[in-house]
């Protein structure tokens, strides 16, 4: 079964975005490359337990399991030694990718507190967008009462977009809720 995004761009996205920007080759027009989610664990150094509890969680959000961030070098002033896990990352491709970013939009941001769309100078000037979630609260398969700590996280929309206008009207079509 294919996804209704990966469907939408296809259909009509693709082409919307051809007709703006008079493209030479269907080549250059953009799309949504990968979507990286990366939870930063401090605290992961002395608790074994917060790194399970956020492994579980990214697992049921992203249903893919994170790979482990290790610390390159000991830092003595965070406490931190060589090796130790730090954080958690997934990287999302494909059918999975356009289901996360579905669910992300259409049912994780509208849950936020006085929410009053994302910030549209969140690009990074080569067509990625980067975005900072306070809470883990706002996905629908995370219950209150199931976390032991509010913990947010940081999701970064990979396009090959050359620039972040056209990062910005492939992102507006998806339904993207920008200010």
């Amino acid at each position: 079964m294919r996804s209704s995004f990966k469907q939408l761009y296809q259909e009509k996205i693709y082409y919307d975005l051809l007709q703006e920007f008079k493209y030479k080759n269907i080549h250059e027009i953009p799309k949504v490359t990968k979507i990286t989610i990366n939870r930063g664990l401090g605290e992961a150094a002395q608790n074994s337990k917060a790194l399970e509890n956020s492994i579980q969680e990214l697992t049921l959000i992203t249903g893919q399991k994170p790979v482990v961030t290790r610390a390159k070098k000991s830092i003595a002033g965070f406490k931190i030694r060589d090796h130790v896990p730090i954080g958690l990352m997934v990287t999302l491709r494909k059918d999975k990718m356009y289901d996360f970013l579905n669910k992300l939009i259409n049912l994780a941001l509208p849950r936020i507190r006085d929410f009053r769309g994302v910030n549209s100078k969140n690009f990074d000037g080569r067509g990625n967008y980067n975005l900072g979630i306070k809470e883990q609260l706002i996905f629908p398969e995370i219950e209150y009462e199931n976390i032991d700590k509010i913990r947010g996280l940081d999701i970064a929309i990979v396009t090959t977009a050359k620039n972040d206008t056209e990062s910005y009207a492939l992102l507006k079509r998806f339904g993207m809720p920008f200010k």
